[in-house]
C-alpha cells in the first residue's frame, strides 16, 4: 500500500452520494450478511429474527427482511436499510456509513472537492510545511476517516513487514519464539515491530509535514516536550487492534526484554484518536467472531499474549481487554455476539480487586458473566504452556463462578461466617451496596431481570445464613439512601418499552399513516391521492416528506417504489418510518387499495370541511365581500356540506 494517497488533505474530502452511487452500494451489500456480523440471526418464514443490539432483548424483536433489504426493531422503534443500520451501530453520519459500505463493496466513491482543514491547508491548494495540531475526533469529517483508516492499514503493514524481514527485528522474533507464538499466529494477528529509531515510520512515509500530521492524528507519532515528533512505539513489539469491520484502528506495544528502552511502561497503547477508544474495542475480536457464532461464549483475557496463546490452544473465542478493566461498553459489544462472558483473571489478588466491578457489571448489563481465577497467580499463557488445553478446559467447566458467587468468595475468604458476625455483616453490606446501584424493578421490567434479582437475594440469604426478608429490607434501605444512578445506554435507546411504542404513535395521525401505507405499498395509487390531497395538508413532517417525495417522483415519471424511496432519503427517522409503513402495509394484504384510498379521501375531505366551516361562515358574517365573492363562498360551503354528509353533487353525471 502506498502512502502517496494518504496526505492530510484527505482528512476533509467530501464524497458524492448520488442516487446511482447509493443504489450501487445498496445492491452490492446483502443486509442479512451485514447485520449478521453484529447480530445472530435465525430464519423464520420470509424474515430473519434476532435479539436487538440496542435494548435488553430477551425475545427476538429485531427482524431483517431480505426481500426489502430492511431491518426493524419494533420495541426500540428503530428501522431502516443498510445505511441507517451502520449509522446506528457505528455511531456515524450518513456520508461515513456510505463510505464504509462502499469500501466493503469495493465501490470507489468520487470526491466532490477538497475542503480546507485550517492551519496551512487551503482548499485545493498545496499542503504547507508548518506544523499544526493533529485532528481530533470532532475535527475529522466522516469521509476524512476513510483516509485515516487507510493510513492505519498502511502503518500496520509497514510494522508487520519489518517484523517479518528486517534484521533489526531479530530480537522481537526471538521473543515470540521464546513465548511459543507460532508463525501462523504472527500472520493471523498481524503482529509487527517498530525499530528503536524515533523517525523510522515517518521516513517510510516520506517525511512531509502533511503525512506527519496524519500519523500524529492516528496516534502513531507523538510529540515531545520540545515539540519534535517521534515514533510512539519505537523499540516495541506491536499488537494491532482491529474493529468489528476488521480494520486496524490502534496499536498495543510491548517493550522487549533487554531492549535498552528507558521507558518505564511495559505496555503502551494508542491514545484516544478519531479511530480508537480503548473502552470500545477488544483485542482479537476480529478473529474470534466466527467462534462466537458457534459457541455463543467469549473468553476475556487481560493480556494480548494470553489471547494469542489461548487461540493457539484451540480456544478460538478468546479476546483481551486493552490495558483496562472489562467495562459496560465492552460487555455491550460482546452481547452483540455471545450469551455468556467468562472473564479470566490472573490469580487470587486480581480476583479480590475485581470483585466489586464485576458484580456491578453482572447486575447492570443483565449478562451471564462468569469469572475464572487461575491458580497460583498464573496468567492464561503460563497456565496453558505448563498444563495444556485440557486442564484449562477443565477449569472453565468446573472453576468458573458466576459474578455473585465470585464476589461472595472474594469478600468472605478467610472469614468464619457463623463465628465472626461483625465481619460477615460487613461483607454482606458491601455486596448489598453494589446491588443497590443496579436498576430497580418496575412494572415493565422483563421477567428475566425479575427472576435474576429474586435468585440473587435468595442466594445471598442462603450464603450468609440470614433471613431473606432481612436482606430485602436492607437492600431497600440502601437504595433509598443511594443517589439515583442512570446507567449509560446505547445512543438514542428508549428508556423502556412503553416509551418506544408511543414514540412514533403520538406523532403521526392514524389517517396519515393509513394514507402512506397505501401509497408506499401500492405506488400506482399516488396519482389518485395527489389529485385530492396536497402534501402540506399532512401535519407530521416525516410523513409529509414521504408523501411529497411520492408525488414528486410520480410527476417525473418514476414509480415511487419502496426501494426508490429508501434511496431518496438519508435521514434515519424517515427510513424507519418507511420500513414501518412497508411492513404494516404488507401485513394488511389489501386486495382493493384504490377503493380504500377513495374512502380515505372522502374521510379527509369531511375532516377538512369541518375544520374550514367556521372560518368561511365567519367571513360571511363579517361582510366586506362583493356579490360574486359571497356567491362563490356560499357555493363552496354548500359543496363542503354535501361532502361532509356524503351527498353527491346533483350536477355530476
Amino acid at each position: 500500500m502506498e502512502f502517496a494517497h494518504l496526505d492530510a488533505r484527505e482528512l476533509t474530502v467530501s464524497f458524492g452520494s448520488s442516487l446511482d452511487t447509493k443504489e450501487q452500494v445498496r445492491e452490492a451489500i446483502d443486509i442479512v450478511d451485514l447485520v449478521g456480523r453484529y447480530v445472530q440471526l435465525r430464519r423464520r418464514g420470509r424474515l430473519y429474527l434476532g435479539l436487538c443490539p440496542w435494548h435488553d432483548d430477551t425475545r427476538p424483536s429485531f427482524q431483517v427482511n431480505p426481500e426489502r433489504q430492511s431491518f426493524k426493531c419494533w420495541v426500540c422503534d428503530i428501522g431502516g436499510d443498510i445505511f441507517s443500520f451502520v449509522m446506528k451501530m457505528e455511531g456515524v453520519s450518513f456520508p461515513e456509513a456510505l463510505a464504509m459500505l462502499a469500501d466493503r463493496a469495493g465501490i470507489e466513491l468520487k470526491p466532490r472537492r477538497p475542503v480546507g482543514t485550517g492551519g496551512s491547508m487551503e482548499a485545493g491548494g498545496e499542503v504547507g510545511e508548518s506544523e499544526s495540531a493533529p485532528a481530533t475526533a470532532t475535527e475529522v469529517s466522516g469521509e476524512g476517516k476513510r483516509a485515516l483508516y487507510r493510513a492505519m492499514a498502511w502503518t500496520e503493514t509497514q510494522y508487520h513487514e519489518c517484523l517479518l524481514n528486517a534484521p533489526e527485528a531479530e530480537p522481537a522474533r526471538r521473543y515470540l519464539q521464546d513465548r511459543e507464538i507460532t508463525p501462523e499466529s504472527l500472520g493471523k494477528f498481524h503482529l509487527g515491530f517498530s525499530p528503536n529509531e524515533p523517525d523510522w515510520i515517518l521516513r517510510r512515509a516520506g517525511g512531509t509535514a502533511s503525512r506527519a500530521r496524519v500519523l500524529e492524528t492516528i496516534g502513531v507519532l507523538a510529540r515531545s516536550q520540545d515539540g519534535s515528533l517521534y515514533d510512539r512505539f519505537r523499540g516495541r513489539l506491536l499488537f494491532p487492534i482491529r474493529d468489528t469491520q476488521d480494520r486496524p484502528v490502534g496499536l498495543g506495544g510491548r517493550v522487549l526484554p533487554d531492549s535498552g528502552s528507558t521507558s518505564r511502561a511495559k505496555y503502551v497503547n494508542s491514545p484516544e484518536t478519531p479511530l480508537f477508544t480503548k473502552s470500545d474495542h477488544l483485542y482479537g475480536l476480529d478473529v474470534a467472531r466466527s467462534a462466537f457464532r458457534k459457541g455463543r461464549t467469549a473468553l476475556v483475557m487481560e493480556g494480548y499474549t494470553d489471547c494469542i496463546i489461548a487461540q493457539q490452544h484451540g480456544f478460538q473465542n478468546a479476546v483481551a481487554v486493552l490495558g483496562t478493566a472489562l467495562g459496560e461498553r465492552h460487555v455491550r459489544l460482546l452481547k452483540r455476539f455471545v450469551d455468556r462472558i467468562v472473564l479470566v483473571l490472573d490469580g487470587d489478588e486480581a480476583g479480590q480487586r475485581r470483585a466489586n466491578e464485576v458484580l456491578a457489571l453482572f447486575l447492570a448489563e443483565n449478562v451471564d458473566l462468569r469469572i475464572l481465577t487461575l491458580p497460583e497467580g498464573m496468567d492464561p499463557a503460563d497456565f496453558l504452556g505448563e498444563h495444556g488445553a485440557e486442564a484449562f478446559a477443565d477449569l472453565l467447566a468446573n472453576r468458573a463462578r458466576d459474578a455473585l458467587e465470585h464476589a461472595f468468595e472474594a469478600k468472605t475468604r478467610g472469614l468464619d461466617l457463623e463465628g465472626d458476625v461483625h465481619a460477615s455483616s460487613l461483607a454482606l453490606e458491601e455486596i448489598l451496596s453494589i446491588l443497590a446501584t443496579a436498576p430497580r424493578l418496575r412494572h415493565d421490567t422483563t421477567g428475566e431481570h425479575r427472576l435474576r434479582q429474586e435468585k440473587t437475594l435468595g442466594r445471598l440469604a442462603f450464603l450468609f445464613r440470614v433471613p431473606e426478608h432481612a436482606v430485602r429490607q436492607r437492600l431497600t434501605a440502601l437504595r433509598r439512601a443511594a443517589p439515583r444512578r442512570r446507567l449509560s445506554g446505547p445512543v438514542d435507546a428508549p428508556a423502556d418499552e412503553g416509551e418506544a411504542e408511543s414514540r412514533s404513535a403520538v406523532r403521526i395521525d392514524p389517517w396519515e399513516r393509513e394514507l402512506l401505507e397505501i401509497v408506499v405499498r401500492h405506488p400506482e395509487c399516488v396519482p389518485q391521492a395527489q389529485a385530492e390531497i396536497a402534501g402540506e395538508q399532512l401535519a407530521f413532517e416525516p410523513a409529509r416528506k414521504v408523501y411529497e417525495a411520492c408525488c414528486r417522483l410520480s410527476d417525473a415519471g418514476t414509480i415511487p417504489t419502496f426501494d426508490r424511496l429508501m434511496l431518496e432519503f438519508d435521514d434515519p427517522v424517515i427510513k424507519n418510518l418507511l420500513v414501518e409503513l412497508d411492513e404494516k402495509g404488507h401485513a394488511k394484504e389489501l386486495t382493493d387499495p384504490e377503493s380504500l384510498l377513495q374512502n380515505l379521501i372522502r374521510s379527509f375531505q369531511r375532516k377538512e370541511a369541518e375544520r374550514l366551516r367556521p372560518v368561511r361562515e365567519g367571513s360571511l358574517r363579517e361582510g366586506g365581500l362583493d356579490e360574486s365573492e359571497e356567491l362563490a363562498l356560499l357555493r363552496e360551503i354548500a359543496e363542503q356540506e354535501r361532502t361532509r354528509q356524503g351527498i353527491s353533487d346533483p350536477t355530476d353525471g
